[in-house]
């Protein structure tokens, strides 16, 4: 592989050293420029239209982590971050949102955390449900053992890490279920997750033992199959004494009063009626 290609396929980013374990000569690195690579500063070299987060990354000599790098591990996120998040071992630079623990073996050719280091930082940094659902992907998605992110936080500063780790709920299989959990849980709405329920399958939350709330995929149901099995699992919940409610990602994400309200009317009037 030539120099060049190697480097955009690093991500448009690499350090000398990283060049040089790869298997490419100094006379190699020396071509570079000439391709059209530039050199912000000794020992970096950047391809045109490179990455900016990882070029900021190397510029910085830290690697992404927390919410700058969930994409990178394909980890639930819903928006990426305003600031840059970078793992440093050092005190230099600003402009950026600073993590100084790294316990873990990082990407090998890219600045890039690796997923349990991403998840500590995220979970020691950012908000529910931001935080859990990182979390929660990452186990789901990566098989991230529990056990293994509790046994290495220690300490009275990471006492809200442990806390979080404790209470994360894997039973979500959605970014949305994970925000949906939390929505639940802020408002004091109790909830079973992912309940078979006999002749209807299996529900996304079911609350009081009768209103069942589904959330709705990303994709509309374009085939007729799909909407005939939809209509007949919700009638069979109906005939079977269910209520439903039926909601988009949207609904979770941008009229969670809304969700909140119907929910509590439903679950008020069921409690009204057994008096």
């Amino acid at each position: 592989m030539d120099i060049f290609e190697y480097l955009e396929q690093a991500g448009g980013v690499a350090r000398t050293a990283q060049l040089l374990s790869a298997g490419f000569s100094r006379r190699d690195l020396g071509r570079l420029t000439g391709l059209g690579a530039t050199q912000p500063k000794r020992g970096v070299f950047l391809a045109p239209g490179c990455d900016a987060d990882l070029a900021a990354a190397i510029h910085h000599n830290g690697r992404l982590t927390c919410a700058s790098a969930a994409a990178r591990h394909g980890l639930w996120l819903r928006s990426p971050p305003s600031r840059l998040h970078l793992a440093c071992n050092h005190g230099h630079g600003k402009g950026f949102v600073r993590h100084r623990t790294v316990r873990f073996e990082g990407h090998p050719e890219l600045p890039v955390a690796a997923v349990e280091d991403v998840v500590l930082h995220a979970l020691g940094c950012l908000a529910p449900p931001s935080s859990t659902a990182i979390a929660t992907s990452a186990v789901r998605l990566h098989g991230v053992p529990l056990e293994l992110l509790r046994a290495e936080v220690h300490g009275d500063r990471s006492g809200p890490i442990r806390r979080a780790l404790q209470e994360l709920d894997l039973r979500a299989e959605s970014i949305v279920e994970v925000d949906a959990q939390h929505l639940f849980r802020s408002n004091g709405i109790d909830f079973e997750a992912q309940v078979p329920l006999p002749g209807i399958g299996r529900v996304d939350f079911l609350l009081d033992g009768f209103l069942i709330v589904e959330i709705d995929g990303f994709a509309f149901h374009s085939k007729r199959a799909d909407m005939l099995r939809d209509r007949h699992r919700n009638n069979t919940s109906t005939v079977k004494g269910f209520a439903v409610l039926r909601y988009m990602p949207e609904h979770i994400w941008f009229n969670p009063e809304q969700v909140v309200a119907e929910i509590r009317a439903v679950l008020d009037a069921r409690n009204a009626s057994a008096r």
